[in-house]
């Protein structure tokens, strides 16, 4: 057996307290969500003011980011070239949504939605920061 590194608690409450800072610091409202590394919800945050739709939109992104071990960047950017990468599962390639990786493991993603896809990229990228 392998020991499997994992998020705790305390992990998503400092990703999470980080991303809130981040989107405060532009006065950006946005929706964010904390996934495991099976795309499970750990903690999701609809920003007050941030429209019904970006809560989904979070949870799917960190989904995509957690489940394809891949920024949702690099689908958005994929797609251009071979659209066939519509149909790849549990697939939304809009920018926004990060693996959270640790040592050269994916143990979760962030999600974030709510104003311009790069924005939500960094904000999502302050989270991850915290895992060092």
């Amino acid at each position: 057996m392998r020991t499997k590194n994992v998020l705790t608690q305390d992990d998503v409450k400092k990703m999470m307290a980080a991303c809130e800072a981040e989107a405060l610091k532009h006065k950006w409202v946005v929706s964010i969500a904390i996934v495991d590394d099976a795309g499970f919800m750990l903690a999701m945050q609809r920003g007050e003011g941030a429209g019904p739709t970006t809560a989904e939109v979070s949870v799917e992104k960190a989904r995509s980011a957690a489940l394809s071990r891949r920024s949702t960047k690099f689908w958005e950017d994929r797609i251009k070239d071979r659209p066939v990468f519509m149909k790849f599962p549990g697939n939304l390639p809009i920018q926004g949504g990060i693996p959270l990786m640790y040592q050269n493991e994916c143990v979760g993603a962030i999600g974030v939605s709510g104003v311009q896809s790069h924005e939500d990229e960094q904000i999502a990228m302050a989270g991850a920061a915290v895992l060092g």
